[in-house]
C-alpha cells in the first residue's frame, strides 16, 4: 500500500529504493502516538462536519482496537512491510473498519502528521531524561552527604592545586547535571507546539479548530507558521544537543574517576559490577563502564553533528532527508538515559579510600596559596608573598621533603616571617579547607549550605515529574 501511489505506473518501483526509502523499520517506535494523534484529529473532522458522527465513532473504535492491539502485543511489527508507520496504521486500520479509513488523512499531511508525534515523544522522552538525571543527582547529593569530612586532593592542568572537600568536588558535577535539567525543561517548552493542521506546507483547507486541537494533544500551544513547522527539526537538534552535554559532564566524570581509581591515585575503588577483567591478564580490574560513558558521549555528539548537517542546506519546507532525524533522536536519548542511569549506580556503589587522598594532600604542596595568604595578612604584598613561597616550594622539591618536614631555619632562609603558625598552615589541608570559607566555596560551613541547596533543588525536581 503506498499513500501516493495514484500518480506512479504500477509495477516499477526498484526494490532497491523499496529498501532504501522505508523508514518503518525505525518510526515503528511512534506507533502509539501516530495512533493517540489520529484519534484528536478524527474527532477535530468530526467537529469541523468534515466527517459524519458515524464515520468519526468507526475510526474512533477502530484506532482504540489498534492500540489495544500494540499494547498487548510487543512484536505485532515483527514481519511487517510498510514504508513508514503512517502507511501500516492507515492500512491495518482499513481492515479493521474498511473503506472509511481512507478518509483519515482529509487535509492533512504524513509532514505535520511525524512533526506533532516527533514533538509528542521528545516532550515524553525529556521527562524520562530528567528522571534518570533525578537519579543520578541523588547519587552524587548521597555520598557527598556520606563523605563531607573527606578531604581531596584538588587539581588543575591535573596538577596538585589546593586540597577541597570530596562532597565539594561531588557537588561540582552535582551543578553541572543541574544544568542539563534545566536545559532539557527549555527544550520541552519550545517543543511544546501544535504542528498538526499545517498540512503538508500550506495549512489546512479545513476550517479545524487548531487551538481545540492543541488542547486535546497537551501542546502547549499552536504553531504559528505552517511552512516553518513542517520542516523545523531546531527541537530535535536542541534536544541532541542537551544529551551530548550530559554526556559530556558525564564524561568528564568518568575521566575523573578512571584516573582516581588507578593505582597511581587509589582514591576511589569501582564496585565488581561496574568493572571487568582482561583476557589474558589475571590481576586486572578495568573501569570498563566508565571507558564505554566516554565512549558513548562521543557517539552522541556525532547524532548532533550529522543531524546539524543533515539541516544546514535544506530548502523550505519538508524534503525527504528529515525521515533521517528519527535514527539519531532515538539512539541518541536512548544512550543518553542508560548512560545516566549507570553512572547513578556507579557513584552509589564507589568505595572511597580516605587514606589515599590524605596522603596525596601531602605531595605537591597544596597549602602554598595558604602560606602566602597568610603573609599578605601580615603586611607582605602578594607578589612578594608568591615569590617567597615559590622559592621555598622549589627547595624543598630539590629536596623531596614537604612542608611539614621543613625545619624552621631552613624556611626563614626564604620566608624571614615563618614561624609555628604559618608552618601549621603549610602542614595542615584541613585547615586550607577551612579557610576558604566563602560563598561557593570548599569550607565545611560553606558545603553544608551547598549540600542543603542541593536538597531543595533535588525534591523540586522531584515533585515535578510524574511518578
Amino acid at each position: 500500500m503506498k499513500l501516493w501511489g495514484g500518480r506512479f505506473a504500477p509495477g516499477r518501483r526498484d526494490p532497491l529504493f523499496e529498501r532504501f526509502s522505508e523508514s518503518f523499520s525505525v518510526d515503528q517506535r511512534l506507533v502509539l502516538y501516530d495512533l493517540q494523534v489520529n484519534r484528536a484529529y478524527v474527532r477535530a473532522l468530526g467537529e469541523a462536519r468534515v466527517l459524519a458522527a458515524a464515520e468519526v465513532r468507526q475510526l474512533t473504535r477502530g484506532l482504540d482496537r489498534l492500540r489495544r492491539y500494540v499494547e498487548t502485543h510487543p512484536g505485532w511489527a515483527r514481519g511487517q512491510a510498510s514504508e513508514d508507520v503512517h502507511t501500516w496504521v492507515e492500512a491495518r486500520l482499513e481492515r479493521e473498519v474498511g473503506p472509511v479509513a481512507r478518509k483519515l488523512r482529509t487535509g492533512r499531511s504524513r509532514n505535520d502528521l511525524v512533526a506533532t508525534e516527533t514533538r509528542l515523544f521528545v516532550k515524553s522522552e525529556i521527562l524520562n531524561l530528567e528522571s534518570a538525571l533525578a537519579q543520578l543527582l541523588a547519587s552524587l547529593l548521597a555520598e557527598a552527604k556520606r563523605h563531607r569530612s573527606v578531604v581531596l586532593p584538588g587539581y588543575t592542568h591535573l596538577q596538585p592545586a589546593q586540597p577541597i572537600l570530596f562532597a565539594h568536588y561531588l557537588l561540582a558535577y552535582f551543578e553541572m547535571f543541574q544544568r542539563d535539567v534545566s536545559r532539557l525543561e527549555d527544550c520541552r517548552a519550545r517543543a511544546d507546539e501544535l504542528p498538526l493542521g499545517a498540512g503538508a506546507l500550506a495549512g489546512t483547507a479545513f476550517r479545524l479548530d487548531r487551538a481545540r486541537l492543541a488542547r486535546a494533544l497537551g501542546f502547549a500551544r499552536v504553531a504559528r507558521n505552517s511552512l516553518d513547522v513542517t520542516s523545523d527539526r531546531d527541537f530535535v537538534c536542541e534536544l541532541l544537543f542537551a544529551c551530548a552535554l550530559a554526556l559530556t559532564h558525564l564524561s568528564r566524570l568518568a575521566e575523573d574517576l578512571v584516573i582516581y581509581s588507578s593505582p597511581g591515585y587509589g582514591f576511589v575503588e569501582l564496585a565488581d559490577a561496574y568493572s571487568t577483567g582482561s583476557s589474558l591478564m589475571p590481576q586486572k580490574k578495568n573501569p570498563d563502564s566508565l571507558e564505554l560513558i566516554r565512549g558513548k558521549a562521543a557517539t552522541v555528539l556525532g547524532k548532533l553533528t550529522g543531524t546539524l548537517a543533515l539541516l544546514k542546506g535544506l530548502p523550505l519546507a519538508y524534503n525527504r532527508d528529515l525521515q533521517e532525524d528519527k535514527a539519531a533522536l532515538f539512539d541518541g536519548l536512548d544512550t543518553t538515559r542508560e548512560a545516566l542511569l549507570l553512572a547513578a549506580r556507579l557513584v552509589r556503589t564507589l568505595r572511597l579510600h580516605p587514606q589515599r587522598m590524605k596522603a596525596a594532600t601531602a605531595q605537591g604542596f597544596l597549602t602554598a596559596t595558604d602560606v602566602a595568604d597568610v603573609l599578605v595578612s601580615r603586611g607582605v604584598p602578594f607578589a612578594e608573598a608568591h615569590a617567597q613561597v615559590g622559592k621555598l616550594v622549589r627547595y624543598c622539591d630539590e629536596r623531596q621533603i614537604t612542608f611539614a618536614e621543613l625545619a624552621a631555619a631552613e624556611a626563614r632562609r626564604f620566608i624571614p616571617f615563618w614561624d609555628a603558625k604559618l608552618r601549621a598552615v603549610a602542614a595542615s589541608p584541613e585547615k586550607a579547607v577551612r579557610r576558604r570559607d566563602v560563598l561557593g566555596g570548599t569550607a565545611p560551613r560553606q558545603v553544608a549550605r551547598q549540600l542543603r541547596a542541593a536538597e531543595g533543588t533535588l525534591e523540586t525536581l522531584r515533585r515535578r515529574l510524574p511518578g
